[in-house]
């Protein structure tokens, strides 16, 4: 009952705003209810809605205030919230320089370290070299015998051309000047102070297995030297290069690079040929070289060739056997501190 009178009133206050003022002395406001009905006293309406409007406009004056308290706690709350975002702004900037910076330090740091490692290391490589100087021994090589040995390899395979041209003589003039060479150097090493070398023990053999073999090949070309004696002569020199390379890498101390390996002037071990090995030797220069003048002076197929080749092919068997089975062939060469 009570709301519904406030909105009656509300209505005609509505009214009075809108000029819509008329003359009323009294008013009496009947509400029915749905039982039964209520008589309210007479009231001047004039007063009811000035108390009306009194309470409406005291009632948004504190709602204006209200909101405005709320638009100052807003404003401050704004202000607080720029603040603190300024706060974070500044922060990060400060984080950001600090990183960069860091950055900056720990690039220096590690270029520092960077440069004392590499320093390191080359002072390392260097104590590693002259350790290995103090090893291995270095010498000259660069002597007579080693030069006239080196003649006699280069010179082979132009005495093979003259043979397969069939220009025995010429070829018949540089075996004798190739063995003459074969003898100077071992006299020269021998008696000469600072001409034996130890690279000069691998490179004599050497140049005479390729001096022979070169000869051996070419005369069986030519038809004046059996096949099957030439086949074994070459497979018993082959395998002895091969064993004076397998022992050059054996005997040569860590690091094994190809730099250090084919390095001339590092002396790591000595071949010490066996006797019956030179006693071989000298039967198949024996035989390359009565082969060689037999077409010269006309004796090609006398029955003591052929002996020749027999005596060639035992011995070459028994020097073979005689590396395999004597241990002292080689020795480990150790410069002594």
């Amino acid at each position: 009952m009570r709301f519904k009178t406030f909105g009656f009133i509300k209505h005609i206050h509505a009214l009075c705003c809108n000029n819509q003022r008329r003359q009323f002395s009294s008013l009496i406001i009947h509400t029915v209810c749905k039982r039964r009905q209520i008589y309210i006293k007479p009231i001047k309406l004039t007063s009811l809605v000035c108390v009306y409007s009194s309470d409406n406009k005291k009632h948004i004056f504190e709602i204006e205030k209200k909101a405005e308290a709320i638009k100052d706690v807003l404003e401050q709350k704004k202000a607080k919230i720029q603040n603190t975002e300024q706060r974070i702004r500044q922060k990060g900037i400060e984080i950001v320089r600090d990183l960069k910076h860091q950055k900056k330090i720990t690039g220096q740091k590690l270029k520092v370290r960077k440069e004392h490692l590499v320093k390191d290391i080359l002072e390392t490589k260097a104590k590693v070299r002259e350790k290995i100087e103090e090893v291995v021994e270095k010498e000259n090589v660069f002597t007579v015998p080693n030069v006239l040995c080196i003649t006699r390899i280069v010179m082979s395979p132009y005495l093979g051309y003259i043979i397969l041209q069939d220009n025995y003589n010429l070829a018949l003039g540089l075996l004798v000047f190739a063995g003459v060479t074969d003898l100077l150097d071992g006299w020269i090493a021998r008696n000469w102070e600072g001409q034996s070398s130890k690279m000069g023990s691998f490179l004599d053999p050497m140049a005479d297995k390729v001096l022979i073999a070169t000869l051996f090949v070419s005369l069986t070309w030519q038809e004046l030297i059996p096949l099957p004696l030439t086949l074994l002569i070459v497979a018993r020199d082959a395998a002895l290069v091969a064993a004076g390379f397998v022992i050059r890498y054996i005997s040569l101390p860590p690091p094994k690079t190809l730099s250090r390996y084919f390095d001339v002037t590092h002396a790591t071990a000595q071949l010490a040929p066996t006797f019956i090995s030179k006693v071989n030797t000298a039967i198949q220069l024996l035989l390359v070289g009565t082969t060689l003048a037999s077409p010269v002076f006309g004796y090609v197929d006398h029955p003591a060739l052929k002996a020749l080749c027999a005596l060639t092919a035992a011995s070459t068997v028994v020097s073979a056997i005689s590396y395999i089975i004597k241990k002292d062939t080689y020795k480990v060469f150790r410069k002594k501190k």
